[in-house]
């Protein structure tokens, strides 16, 4: 009586075993598809399985207005309105898979794209407008298809502050047909990199001399710091009397870059073109 008890009773362990091993699918994420996208604002914060995520016409579409896109999965879709004027950033480099964002203005069909990039990208939001972003795996790890996305959305730091000067008198050199432009820069804020451009021009009976002066990296802490450039002519070479410089600075944050300018006139006389 116990052996006929024993088939059916090993047939439902095995049942219930099967059961309680098969694996549970993630679903979809709500904001899979358009016209299901996701309102946000400006603060917003959330973690998301995308692994069951899809993509359709309406993603490419999107995609159009953004070059060098390298694969488009996984992807989700949101909604914001801008309250006011300022600069947002779209923040995915903190997720479990390599992750792009597109933000892009106006309907589809017709989208206008405001900016795209891996891991993180802002743009200059205007009040009243209201922006499409989607959120994608873009395979630039090698793998796909999703995985945990972490998505902050912030108003963006504002780029640095330049204040530039440059000296009214410089000096050529001879020998070698260079001028040394100097002046002095003032930057507030965080950059990850900074230069100075010069360019000068000289008129030497009916020729113009030109040349140009390059200046990588100052410091952004504030404090007024001199710079000197050395300035190599392309045609010729400087002699005493005036040229015109055109002086260009600019410094870069995470998103946003500050820059600073200075047209005028800078006379040069006999000295020495090399630094001290």
């Amino acid at each position: 009586m116990i052996r006929k008890r024993l088939g059916p009773l090993v047939g439902l362990l095995l049942i219930g075993s099967l059961a309680v091993a098969a694996p549970v699918l993630a679903a979809a994420p709500s904001n899979d598809t358009y016209p299901n996208r996701q309102t946000i604002a400006v603060g917003f914060s959330d973690t998301v399985d995308t692994t069951e995520a899809t993509t359709d016409a309406d993603d490419l579409d999107i995609a159009a207005g953004c070059l060098g896109v390298p694969a488009l999965d996984a992807s989700v879709w949101y909604s914001l309105t801008a309250t006011a004027d300022m600069g947002i950033v779209v923040d995915v480099s903190a997720s479990t898979y390599s992750a792009g964002v597109i933000i892009a203005s106006g309907d589809p069909g017709a989208y206008t794209v405001e900016a795209c990039g891996p891991g993180a990208s802002s743009w200059s939001a205007v009040s009243g407008v209201t922006y499409t972003i989607l959120v994608f795996d873009d395979q630039g790890d090698g793998v796909g298809n999703g995985g945990t996305l972490q998505i902050n959305v912030a108003e963006a730091p504002p780029p640095p502050e330049l204040t530039l000067t440059v000296n009214p008198r410089g000096t050529f050199d001879s020998h070698t047909g260079g001028a040394r432009i100097s002046g002095t820069i003032t930057c507030t804020g965080e950059a990850d990199f900074s230069f100075i451009d010069v360019q000068v021009r000289q008129k030497t009976g009916r020729l113009f001399i030109d040349g140009e002066g390059f200046i990588e990296g100052f410091i952004c802490d504030g404090s007024t710091q001199d710079w000197t450039a050395d300035v190599l002519p392309f045609n010729g070479i400087f002699k005493g009397g005036r040229t015109i410089t055109v002086t260009f600075a600019e410094a870069c944050g995470a998103f946003e870059c500050g820059d600073g300018f200075d047209q005028s006139i800078v006379s040069l006389s006999s000295g020495s073109g090399k630094k001290h």
